[in-house]
């Protein structure tokens, strides 16, 4: 696209004005403000067009003398964001580019982050340059630099996207290089906040955290149901369209339009079951947790069988398999490795099995005992695999039980199977499995970049890794009542938000969010990979309300129940609404230019979103299931 010049303010000291280099036809004027109680300067950008020009006025903040930077745009960029070793192609920073998605230098649109921001530190500490989604000239954008041994953050007025625009595909699109078109004696301000940081790259907590208690007076979130009915709506939607009693499973997707193909969608659907993660045994748990609350039968009896069906595909190395095909059965996870399972999926399986195992009545006679022997015999096996350091390994060969990766911290969701485990664990060999994992991955929390959870998109920092930390740690507290673990489970939580948008994003009038008003803040940008929102943070509602009790912090809670708030948003209730049937619920929201254009929704209903829906409900209605 065109090019549009570039007026530049460098913020100076508190109480003056900063440097300013001005294209000739904008005078500009920056003041930056005293510190308030929280440590922020409030930053005043005044522009007026001499004459008309198309111009994008840029705020930025120099770090000299930084060598190795490290930055955070939430939810959208984490220190070089791509790791060494990721098979998934999206922006990373490199001081010298080895791919076309890497460089040293990026800008972005500000509604891909979930805080429009930026954060920069070296070595002896840092800054941060927050703003709000649009101005008075459209869209706000975000950036950063490292030049030699300078690191440079910056705010955009309007957006520019360089060197490339990332749309969700392997194939970078043209950057977005134009400016806003100034009339002659046009006037604009622009507001930001600078904040000064410490060494600590843990330092963006009480100022994202501030953000988002300040958005709850702003920014409303207006669920369309009740707890109770959204619970109903979704185990319908459970029920009567991703169950199939023969053999008994969910299935992973289903069309909204299933009349479209003259079949009954059958086409469209995913005709797959994973074992956990995006369908399996955490969402017939939350079914289970349902039909025993209510006593629906039909609930409690589709949960058992999926369960079953699960636990009928052991490998011949003893844990799980990874998804089952109704055309070719069970086989490995989504991994390049042919017989490759995925750690975090068989740890997420294990766990909710042991849940459903916990539930008073939740099975009974042979189903039990089949049950039992299943959860030890995956438990067995992955602690017979565990490194003396801790490392539970990442993908596993179904067959022989090889660990064929170490890399990234996908083993994290069992280190809350192991401390869970406690009625199986009669030697204590579960818990030491669950500390020796919680001592290794702690490492990943210290660093701030957790990675390798979902199967789907490599070593990328996600949400998903935000949860499992969430679920390891306050398992690992729960069962030893050791502080360290509380911490680490508070640290983890803090990451994990920083992938939940703080803000309703601005949706064009006619696009389906726009027309339905939806409400953004509470949701999660899913990674950097895949920018959408998302509700699987919804999975460890339980477990941000406990952090919150232990504590003694109502911060948590008070995030989980604006999470759950959210998602009982744009709830086909009936047939027909949202353009879907009762019950079914979508993967995907876009709230920026990624995947689909912004506003639009992905009209295929998935198994885990309905599900963790369900669960978030349940444990809200019925805490301790």
């Amino acid at each position: 696209m065109g090019g549009a010049g570039v007026t530049e303010g460098r913020a100076g000291g508190a109480g003056r004005t900063g440097e300013v280099a001005a294209l000739p036809a904008l005078a500009v004027q920056l003041e930056l403000g005293p510190a308030d109680a929280a440590g922020a300067h409030p930053v005043r950008v005044s522009c007026t067009a001499v004459r008309a020009v198309e111009a994008t006025v840029r705020l930025r903040v120099d770090l000299p003398g930084v060598a190795e930077p490290w930055w955070l745009v939430p939810g959208l960029f984490y220190g070089e964001n791509r790791p060494v070793g990721s098979d998934r192609p999206f922006p990373r920073f490199a001081v010298d580019p080895d791919d076309p998605m890497a460089s040293p230098t990026w800008e972005f649109r500000a509604d891909r982050a979930a805080t429009p921001g930026v954060f920069a530190w070296g070595a002896d500490g840092g800054a941060a340059l927050l703003t709000t989604e649009t101005s008075a000239v459209g869209l706000s954008g975000v950036g950063f630099a490292h030049e030699g041994v300078t690191a440079g953050l910056w705010l955009t007025f309007p957006f520019r996207e360089t060197p490339l625009t990332y749309d969700g595909s392997a194939v970078p699109r043209p950057p977005v290089t134009t400016g806003h078109r100034w009339a002659a004696g046009e006037r604009a301000t622009f507001h930001a906040h600078l904040h000064p940081l410490p060494a600590d790259r843990h330092a963006y907590a009480p100022i994202l955290r501030a953000v988002a208690e300040r958005a709850r007076r702003t920014d409303p979130v207006e669920p369309w149901v009740g707890v109770a009915e959204a619970a109903d709506v979704a185990a319908e939607g459970l029920l009567r369209w991703h169950y199939d009693p023969d053999p008994g499973v969910l299935l992973e997707t289903v069309g909204f339009d299933r009349g479209i193909s003259g079949q009954d969608g059958r086409p469209v659907d995913r005709q797959a079951m994973h074992v956990a993660w995006v369908s399996g045994v955490p969402w017939a748990y939350a079914l289970l947790v349902h039909g025993q609350r209510t006593g629906h039968e039909g609930a409690v009896t589709a949960a058992h069988r999926v369960i079953d069906t699960v636990c009928a595909g052991l490998a011949p190395s003893g844990t799980f398999w990874g998804v089952w095909y109704r055309d070719r059965g069970w086989r490995g996870s989504w991994s390049p490795h042919p017989d490759g399972l995925h750690a975090r999926t068989l740890g997420e399986a294990t766990l909710f099995l042991l849940r459903a195992l916990a539930l008073p009545g939740g099975a009974a006679g042979q189903r039990r005992a089949r049950w039992l022997a299943v959860a030890r015999s995956n438990l067995d096996a992955l602690a017979a695999r565990q490194r003396p350091d801790g490392n539970l390994g990442a993908v596993h060969d179904a067959r022989t039980g090889e660990v064929l990766s170490w890399a990234g911290s996908a083993g994290l969701t069992w280190v809350a199977a192991f401390a869970e485990a406690g009625a199986l664990d009669d030697d204590g060999r579960y818990l030491a499995a669950a500390v020796r994992a919680g001592e290794y991955y702690a490492r990943f929390v210290d660093a701030e970049l957790i990675h390798g959870a979902p199967e789907d998109v490599g070593l990328a920092p996600t949400s998903e890794d935000g949860y499992a930390a969430v679920l390891a740690y306050v398992a690992l507290h729960r069962r030893t009542g050791e502080a360290r673990w509380l911490d680490l489970a508070r640290r983890a939580a803090e990451w994990m938000l920083t992938f939940r948008y703080t803000y309703n994003v601005a949706f064009a009038p006619r696009t389906p969010l726009g027309v339905y008003g939806f409400a953004t803040r509470g949701a999660d940008q899913a990674s950097p990979s895949n920018q959408h929102l998302h509700a699987y943070g919804l999975v460890c509602t339980a477990e941000l309300l406990e952090l919150s009790a232990a504590l003694g912090d109502p911060h948590f809670a008070g995030r989980a129940e604006e999470t759950l708030a959210c998602f009982r948003q744009l709830l086909p209730v009936h047939d027909g609404d949202v353009n879907a049937y009762r019950g079914m619920i979508t993967e995907r929201y876009y709230q920026t230019e990624c995947f689909q254009p912004k506003g639009m929704v992905l009209t295929l209903s998935h198994a885990w979103s309905v599900g963790v829906l369900l669960l978030a409900c349940e444990q809200v209605l019925a805490p301790g299931a």
